[in-house]
């Protein structure tokens, strides 16, 4: 009987340090980590910026694949994390920033650039893990939109396009830390003739970086 008691208390001394027990698993990442794929999890407010990666352009062209309309040198967001959950999973965002400048037009027509803006932000943003999609989306009352003022040999015209569908979407990367938009389609909402009747806007930001933490870290989709 005593030999027994000691297996017992022999037992519940190595259950209680572990001896022989399964190493706990690791927490899974969050969608969005900073330093590296499945690092620190980006905190629930921090703010992130990118702007168009060096050597490229923001282009909102008339046609699917070609090469008229208006090109940008100049181009940046801010988001501000809402949610960031474990992998796999959807992080959001709310968008409320997206600027342009430094921008040149080759229209028919057109002579200059005034501006570009961007209307109606903040935008909610999603993140998806599985795809790496990355999804902006408007409001009825706030849909996605942009304004373009023209100079043209008349004077300036306004233009306004909405994104079809009120939402565009680009697909995340680590290998640059980029975010990028491919042919995203727009419809012109109002305007003269002079306005082309649609633009397709194409970018890549690179990289995205984390503002609030210090040494502004890139930020990696899980």
């Amino acid at each position: 009987m005593r030999a027994y008691r000691t297996i017992i208390v022999i037992t519940a001394v190595a259950a209680s340090v572990g001896l022989g027990a399964t190493p706990a698993l690791a927490d899974a990442p969050a969608v969005l980590t900073v330093g590296e794929a499945g690092g620190t999890a980006v905190a629930v407010g921090d703010l992130l910026t990118a702007s168009v990666a060096t050597g490229t352009t923001a282009d909102f062209t008339t046609t699917a694949g070609g090469t008229t309309g208006i090109k940008c040198a100049e181009s940046a967001f801010t988001a501000t994390v809402v949610d960031n959950p474990e992998a796999p999973g959807v992080a959001t965002e709310s968008v409320t920033s997206h600027t342009f400048a430094t921008c040149t037009a080759n229209i028919f027509g057109v002579t200059r650039v005034n501006s570009v803006t961007v209307n109606n932000t903040p935008f909610a943003t999603t993140v998806d893990s599985a795809t790496g999609a990355v999804t902006v989306s408007g409001t009825d009352t706030a849909p996605i939109q942009t304004t373009l003022s023209l100079g043209t040999i008349l004077g300036s015209v306004t233009c306004v396009y909405r994104a079809d569908g009120n939402a565009i979407t680009g697909v995340s990367a680590n290998e640059d830390n980029s975010i990028t938009f491919t042919q995203q389609a727009f419809t012109k909402a109002s305007g003269p003739i002079t306005c082309p009747g649609a633009g397709f806007f194409t970018a890549r930001y690179a990289p995205v970086l984390d503002s609030t933490v210090e040494g502004t870290p890139a930020v990696f989709t899980n």
